[in-house]
């Protein structure tokens, strides 16, 4: 059995959960989860690689077992959390990686490239969006009209996204056999954005969510210019981040290796162990590459 370490770490002064697992001199994967879960979607995959790499998966700041300060305490934006992400690799002695990310995880694994780009080692991006074409506007509706105006309409509209239904439909849609995804997923990630003072931090997301998009040429232009191995691995019955999000990466990494499987937004659940060979083969070829 593959021994898993779960800890804690202090960066800028908020403590921060973390999994760890793997030899701590073999090439680094770190994976970097979405909304609105926690590195808890990561706990079969990560003793699925830590055999051959060593595997850090963190909680961002205001989900899963991180501190969670109140909204008007701290300004919860992505290049903060991208910051305190930067912060804990820093404290770790972590320099050089290669980035899983999906959902909320992509804007912030896209800001470390950017800020760092020798750093990436390879990218795989399991339903972590970086095009336009990868939102699907019958989803993404409600968040657009939440950022245009802030009203007690647009609010009210959003806070569905925090129901346990909505997180339910995040977790089953587009997985061809329901029954193979736990029911411990949405119970556990609704139980922990339902905490006191959590919708706030939420809807401060949310609204920062703005600020994603217009990086996306810049994103463009450091993939064209870095080529980096990229795996997307995407659930195709996603209605968040639609297939076409996949397929763009191959415009700006023509060697790009795109797989849509069978599975929804949150992929691992349904199609793990799939995806784990995926990604084993391709760390395989893109690190002896490098």
């Amino acid at each position: 059995m593959i021994a898993v370490h779960h800890r804690y770490a202090t960066v800028q002064g908020r403590r921060l959960f973390y999994r760890e697992a793997g030899p701590a001199d073999a090439p680094a994967v770190v994976l970097l989860h979405g909304y609105p879960t926690s590195s808890f979607m990561f706990r079969h995959l990560i003793p699925a690689l830590a055999d051959r790499y060593h595997v850090i998966a963190p909680d961002h700041l205001g989900f899963g077992l991180s501190d969670a300060p109140p909204a008007d305490e701290f300004d919860y934006t992505f290049d903060a959390l991208t910051g305190l992400t930067a912060g804990l690799l820093d404290q770790l002695g972590v320099r050089r990686y290669a980035v899983y990310v999906q959902d909320y995880g992509a804007p912030i694994g896209w800001r470390l490239a950017l800020a760092d780009p020798e750093a990436v080692t390879a990218i795989i991006t399991q339903n972590g969006n970086g095009y336009d074409a990868g939102f699907v506007p019958g989803f993404w509706q409600t968040v657009w009209d939440y950022h245009r105006e802030q009203t007690p309409e647009t609010e009210r509209a959003i806070r569905t996204a925090l129901s346990l239904d909505a997180i339910r439909w995040q977790y089953l849609t587009g997985v061809p056999d329901e029954s193979l995804v736990s029911p411990d997923t949405w119970h556990h990630d609704h139980a922990l954005v339902s905490r006191p003072g959590n919708d706030a931090i939420q809807l401060a997301l949310f609204r920062d969510y703005a600020t994603n998009p217009p990086l996306y040429k810049e994103l463009h232009a450091y993939l064209r210019a870095n080529q980096p191995p990229l795996l997307a691995v995407w659930g195709r019955g996603d209605e968040i981040f639609g297939p076409d999000g996949a397929r763009a990466f191959s415009q700006d990494v023509p060697n790009a290796e795109i797989h849509l499987l069978d599975g929804g937004h949150f992929l691992l659940e349904s199609a793990g162990d799939e995806v784990a060979g995926l990604i084993r083969d391709f760390l395989a070829r893109a690190t002896s590459a490098r």
